[in-house]
């Protein structure tokens, strides 16, 4: 460490060597999610700087935790404005990486593409140990049309299923695979097929039924839809068919016996949820998450323990455990989601707790357990009627601070979209005014941007009272489509394995980088991953 005001600096190597110690340590990337998926270290967290208060305490939870913050756009460095707002948020080690991204590149630190990059590239790992079994889209289809005894399986969310589906797949879940395929699949000698829309999932998804010791002969769609799509076959929209929602008592204790199993092989530790206090010692972060489905942590879980679906915490470890060496505990109430879950965490690496099972009646929370964010700094604040009659005599600009995503779908006509951290170039783009109204869906974001807004314009400032949507609500006109950027929409990464209009030359280079990435981790080698 070499102090530099008014922030200290971490070295390219020190950071190297907290990961190779298994120290706790959050590197964070500041810069939005396009220029973070281009290139970022292995274990680089994306926490855009336009969105910070509303993630950071939800995320790296521990205030005293070692965080290294880097992120440069257009030649600004957003880090030390990003140190600052930790700093104001309570953070008490907080640096900057010394030279950042380009020095971590210079010293000759891996970078890798895209996101959810540690759970993608293990699953690669996964594949080529494992020698997971896989048919091509051709051979699947060819059993389609045939009508052969077969069942295909979609391990991905519900919602990205219902978007694109293979022709006859049933949405499970990647956590609720074990539990329910004996249900869904009683015979066994049915041929499973397990997709998701590339090659993670339906790896993981595949391989979890086989080290569960399922009966059947199982094997992953080679590619997902996107090997589908390329390979000219045609996918349905709009599906919906799911499992049967009871599991016999049998298949339960079938499920739970190859889950424990499983876990045990690849270390997963167990305790009782009285101790779970003795894992929260100084100096650790513990991220205690509830595994089973939104609806189900809805209707009850345990105090503390946030809602990450099995399948989607395997997936997405960057983003829900950002703090590399810290300790994770899962939740379940049938003894199998956690456990298979669990086996997949430990094996990348990870200290893995599962909570014994308790009375129902521990499950005493409910609802969806709201972020942990800071006080909403006061702003003055305009109703949907007023703004439409301030519109109406050309009184005030609308900045829209939303995502991108959600700005192209709806947006009070006239409004600018605007990243919140590029507020001084938006600013550029966007015609003077005496007075500025910022929104966005709900208006809490927007309410953290009219502090910066006011610091770069003598304008008055104003927020949109309940956001877009009481925009909507009471019944005012919308306009769709990208009218007026002030920026580009750099705020989310277009994954090409996402949507129906991507180009194939896209969807071909993303499975060339997934199988390009089991090089990235011999060269990289501080992952810790040890399939078993």
């Amino acid at each position: 460490m070499t102090q530099a005001q008014p922030f200290p600096t971490t070295t390219s190597l020190a950071v190297r060597q907290a990961l190779l110690d298994r120290s706790e340590i959050a590197l964070i990337d500041v810069r939005e999610e396009d220029p973070y998926a281009q290139q970022h270290p292995l274990w680089a967290a994306n926490f855009p700087l336009s969105k910070l208060e509303l993630e950071a305490w939800t995320r790296i939870p521990r205030r005293d935790t070692p965080i290294v913050v880097y992120g440069e756009h257009d030649g600004e460095d957003l880090a030390p404005r990003a140190a600052s707002r930790l700093r104001e948020l309570g953070y008490t080690d907080v640096s900057l990486l010394d030279g950042g991204l380009a020095a971590w590149i210079a010293a000759g630190g891996e970078v890798f593409r895209d996101v959810n990059v540690p759970s993608k590239s293990f699953g690669e790992l996964v594949e080529a140990k494992r020698h997971t079994p896989s048919l091509a889209a051709a051979e699947v289809q060819a059993l389609i049309d045939r009508k052969a005894d077969v069942v295909i399986v979609d391990a991905r969310r519900f919602d990205e299923y219902q978007t694109m589906s293979i022709p006859t797949a049933t949405s499970v879940p990647g956590a609720e695979l074990v539990l329910r395929i004996r249900e869904l699949v009683p015979d066994p000698a049915t041929q499973v097929i397990v997709n998701c829309a590339g090659r993670t999932r339906s790896i993981i998804g595949t391989q979890s039924l086989i080290n569960a010791g399922i009966p059947n002969p199982v094997a992953a769609l080679r590619n997902g839809t996107i090997g589908w799509t390329l390979a000219g076959q045609v996918l349905d929209h709009g599906a919906g068919r799911r499992p049967p929602g009871n599991v016999s008592v049998a298949n339960h204790e079938k499920a739970r016996d190859g889950a424990r199993s499983v876990a045990t092989r690849a270390g997963v530790r167990r305790i009782a949820f009285d101790a779970l206090a003795s894992l929260h010692a100084p100096g650790r972060t513990v991220y205690q998450f509830d595994v089973r489905t939104p609806e189900e942590y809805a209707a009850g879980h345990l105090p503390g323990f946030r809602s990450a679906p099995g399948g989607q915490l395997v997936q997405e470890t960057d983003h829900n455990a950002p703090v590399r060496g810290a300790r994770l505990v899962l939740a379940d109430d049938d003894g199998v989601r956690a456990d298979m879950s669990a086996s997949w965490l430990a094996q990348m690496g990870w200290e893995v707790y599962v909570v014994d099972p308790v009375d129902d009646a521990r499950r005493s929370e409910r609802g969806v357990q709201a972020a942990d964010i800071p006080a909403v700094p006061e702003v003055r604040t305009v109703s949907p009627s007023a703004l439409s009659a301030w519109l109406s005599n050309g009184e005030a600009t609308v900045i829209d601070v939303t995502a991108s995503a959600n700005y192209v779908k709806r947006h009070i006509p006239g409004a600018w979209f605007a990243i919140r951290a590029q507020l001084p170039q938006a600013l550029k783009e966007i015609r003077s005014a005496n007075r500025y109204v910022l929104t966005c869906g709900s208006s809490l974001l927007a309410r953290f941007a009219a502090e910066d807004l006011r610091r770069l314009t003598s304008a008055e400032v104003f927020v949109l009272e309940g956001g877009t949507a009481a925009w909507v609500e009471a019944g005012l006109p919308v306009e769709q489509g990208e009218s007026r950027l002030a920026v580009p929409r750099t705020d989310r990464y277009r994954r090409p394995y996402e949507g129906t209009d991507n180009a194939a030359a896209a969807m071909q280079a993303y499975l060339d980088w997934e199988f390009g990435l089991i090089a990235q981790l011999e060269r990289d080698r501080t992952h810790f991953f040890e399939v078993v």
